[in-house]
């Protein structure tokens, strides 16, 4: 029996020199557990992984669950920032399902993240408990024509499929 689920997540990103212009604590730019960019923060509660956010979402939603929040938040209120924390907590609700494969695609125009792939991609197999070759990750710029094409923020989106192991 298979199980899948789709996830997305977006954050708004800046350079570190507009950061004075920023409400809410900003991070180093992290994708899949990876740190990307140092120039580049993103804005949010956490630390901003958007890939491990629609991670959460569309591990969730495979196993009939809500969103992100329904993880990120508890924890963020006792000062957990680290997305990975969110993905373990789904995964503490697979019971005898294993994720059979992820699939990524990430819309940014900048930075340019085809370099990071295979730390990304390992990244996210350790924390699921897959091999790399599982993990599937794919980049657009977006061509310009929205606000992730012009730089103004990141998008991603995440496809998950679970098998039942039991």
């Amino acid at each position: 029996m298979f199980r899948v689920g789709i996830g997305q997540d977006s954050h708004r990103i800046q350079f570190k020199s507009q950061n004075a212009k920023c409400k809410i604590a900003s991070q180093n730019l992290k994708l899949g557990g990876v740190v990307v960019s140092e120039e580049y923060l993103v804005v949010a509660k956490s630390d901003g992984d958007v890939v491990l956010h629609a991670l959460v979402n569309a591990l969730s939603s495979a196993l009939g669950g809500g969103s992100v929040s329904n993880y990120a938040d508890p924890l963020c209120g006792k000062g957990v920032t680290d997305s990975k924390e969110y993905v373990k907590e789904v995964l503490k609700k697979m019971g005898e399902y294993k994720v059979n494969n992820i699939s990524v695609a990430i819309e940014a125009g900048e930075p340019k993240l085809e370099t990071y792939f295979e730390q990304i991609k390992e990244s996210i197999a350790k924390i699921v408990g897959v091999s790399k070759d599982q993990v599937g990750l794919t980049a657009t710029s977006g061509e310009g024509l929205n606000s992730f094409g012009k730089g103004e923020g990141i998008q991603a989106f995440v496809m998950a499929s679970l098998i039942y192991n039991g």
